[in-house]
C-alpha cells in the first residue's frame, strides 16, 4: 500500500475518519491504481473515453497570478459565447476555491449519474452552458478541500473522463493561480483530446506581469497554443462622469502581448475604457447575484471590452487549434 509522506494512506478503507462522505463516494466510482512513484491514477484513463468526442475547442484560463479574475473572465466569456449562438462547457478545475457555481447562480445543485458518467449542471433552460465544479460535491459550502496532488489529480482527471458533456463548442477550463499539480493534470488529461488554447489573464500593474510572464512560459514548456492575453480591472470608470482612473497602473497587458508576440485581446475601441476589461461595480453585482451580465448590462463599462475579447476568440481559436 502506497503511502503518504506523513503516512495516511490513499485508500479511504484504511483511514475513513479522515475522509468525508463525498470523499469516499469518489474514490469508490473510480477504478483506482496505485503508479511505482505512489500516484493514484484512474484505470479507466488508459482507455479511449469518448466524453470529449464531441468538443469542438478547449481553452484554459490561466494566470501565473492570484486574484486577477479568471473565474470572472471565465464565466463572462461563456455567456458572451452562448449569446454568439456557442454552446459551452465550463470545468472549474480551481478546486480549493469554486467560485464558479455561485457566479452562475448554480450553488446547491445536484450532479446526476447517466450511462456516459457524471452529468454536468447545466445554468440555463437551454442548456447552452454546462458547468462541473467540485463546488457541487462538497457537503457544505464551508466544507475545505485540504488535499495533496495526487488526490487532486485523480478528480481532475474523472472531470475530464467521467463527466458527459455532450456536444460543445468550447470547453472552457477554469484553473488556479499558478503552474502546478492542477494546471498539469488539466494539460495531460486534455491534451489527446486536440489542440489546447490558453487565454491568459492579468492586470496591469508590474508585479502581476511578472508573474504572468511566467504561465507563458508555462504554455511554451507545454505546448499550449496562447490565443491572447487579457488585461483585466485596468481602470476605474466614475459612472458620474465617464472618466477613467488607473487605479492599477495601465498598459501591462497590452506589452506583455507585445514583448512576447502573443495576440492582445482587448484591442483599444473608440470608447475610452474599452481596450481593456475595466473595475465595473455592475459586473460585480452580477456576479455577486448570478445574474446574465451580458444580457443585463449592456451600457456598463466592462461590457464593450468583454464582448470584444469574445469576438477575437471567436475570430482567433478555430484558426489557432485547427
Amino acid at each position: 500500500m502506497a503511502l503518504f509522506p506523513t503516512g495516511i494512506s490513499l485508500d479511504p478503507a484504511a483511514s475513513p475518519f479522515l475522509w468525508p462522505t463525498w470523499e469516499r463516494e469518489l474514490w469508490e466510482r473510480s477504478s483506482h491504481v496505485l503508479t511505482a512513484e505512489g500516484a493514484v491514477w484512474d484505470s479507466r484513463l488508459l482507455r479511449e473515453p469518448g466524453n470529449l468526442a464531441g468538443v469542438r475547442h478547449i481553452l484554459l484560463v490561466l494566470s501565473g497570478k492570484g486574484g486577477v479574475g479568471k473565474s470572472t473572465i471565465s464565466t463572462e466569456l461563456a455567456l458572451a459565447l452562448r449569446h454568439a449562438g456557442k454552446k459551452v462547457g465550463i470545468l472549474d478545475v480551481d478546486l480549493c476555491g469554486p467560485s464558479i457555481p455561485r457566479m452562475l447562480r448554480a450553488q446547491g445543485r445536484a450532479v446526476h449519474q447517466c450511462d456516459s458518467g457524471w452529468v454536468p449542471v447545466f445554468v440555463d433552460q437551454e442548456q447552452s452552458i454546462s458547468l462541473m465544479s467540485v463546488g457541487f460535491l462538497l457537503e457544505s459550502p464551508d466544507e475545505a478541500v485540504v488535499w495533496r496532488g495526487p488526490k487532486k489529480n485523480v478528480l481532475i482527471k474523472q472531470f475530464v473522463s467521467d463527466v458527459a458533456w455532450g456536444q460543445l463548442d468550447y470547453l472552457v477550463v477554469d484553473t488556479p493561480p499558478g503552474t502546478s499539480d492542477e494546471h498539469m493534470a488539466a494539460v495531460e488529461a486534455l491534451r489527446p483530446y486536440g489542440p489546447l488554447g490558453a487565454l491568459v489573464v492579468t492586470t496591469p500593474q508590474a508585479v502581476s506581469v511578472g508573474d504572468v510572464r511566467r504561465e507563458l512560459t508555462f504554455c511554451r514548456k507545454t505546448g499550449l497554443q496562447v490565443v491572447g492575453i487579457v488585461e483585466n480591472m485596468s481602470g476605474f470608470v466614475c459612472p458620474h462622469c465617464t472618466e477613467c482612473t488607473n487605479v492599477f497602473s495601465q498598459g501591462g497587458g497590452a506589452e506583455l502581448a507585445r514583448l512576447a508576440g502573443v495576440p492582445f485581446l482587448a484591442r483599444p475601441l473608440p470608447s475610452p475604457f474599452a481596450g481593456s476589461v475595466p473595475l465595473d461595480p455592475e459586473l460585480t453585482r452580477s456576479l455577486e447575484e448570478g445574474r446574465d451580465f451580458i444580457r443585463d448590462f449592456p451600457q456598463s463599462p466592462a461590457f464593450p471590452a468583454l464582448s470584444s475579447i469574445a469576438q477575437k476568440v471567436l475570430s482567433e481559436a478555430p484558426a489557432r487549434l485547427s
